[in-house]
């Protein structure tokens, strides 16, 4: 694995997100919203999710492939190891399967956004059926992965920091939505599943 090699496979990890995410988005604009949380709050945790997971790391390395010469964000590099960018492949490999699979398994439920969909059923099979937020997830993992690829204290980490702001900003808003939404239902299910990480939170 050489550093180059690296910056490729998170190029890639992001397309294939792309190509899970837009069959989704699209469906999900089929289905009537009958409850919505989209606040301003709401519209700028979702853009410094978004400078975090993507407009950083993507300055940076296609800033550096396509100019040798030129480093954005030189002042925070690191040395690169070889080990960790491929411990950093195998983490977003799996990530985008999760990913993935919370779209396969929420199908028209989805939403960017905090929404309620007309016809929205609580969904509690797959791989909901011991975490509540995998797709939170996924996403943490693709944080993980990205700090791991990236061999820059800035790019690396700014998806940790970015994703970990929308995440603390809204999970337990969307916990209390959840719940005015499904009432008994919801908090049944909380009891018995965990918000990412079984066993642990």
């Amino acid at each position: 694995m050489t550093r180059t090699i690296a910056f490729i496979v998170f190029l890639a990890a992001t397309v294939i997100w792309f190509i899970i995410r837009h069959p989704a988005r699209r469906g999900s604009k089929k289905t009537a919203v009958r409850i919505s949380a989209r606040t301003p709050r709401e519209k700028i945790l979702m853009a410094i999710s978004l400078t975090g997971l993507g407009l950083i790391p993507l300055a940076y390395v296609i800033s550096n492939l396509a100019n040798k010469h030129f480093n954005f964000l030189g002042f925070a590099e690191h040395p690169f190891y070889p080990w960790l960018a491929w411990l950093g492949t195998l983490v977003f490999a799996f990530s985008l399967w999760l990913f993935r699979r919370t779209h396969k398994d929420l199908g028209r439920n989805w939403s960017v956004s905090l929404d309620i969909r007309e016809s929205h059923k609580l969904v509690t099979q797959g791989v909901y059926a011991r975490v509540r937020h995998p797709m939170y997830s996924a996403f943490w993992l693709w944080a993980i992965a990205q700090a791991l690829l990236l061999p820059n204290w800035v790019a690396g980490f700014s998806g940790i920091v970015g994703f970990g702001t929308l995440f603390f900003g809204r999970v337990f808003e969307e916990e209390r939505l959840m719940e005015q939404a499904f009432g008994e239902e919801y908090r049944d299910y909380m009891r018995r599943t965990w918000r990412i990480l079984p066993g642990i939170f």
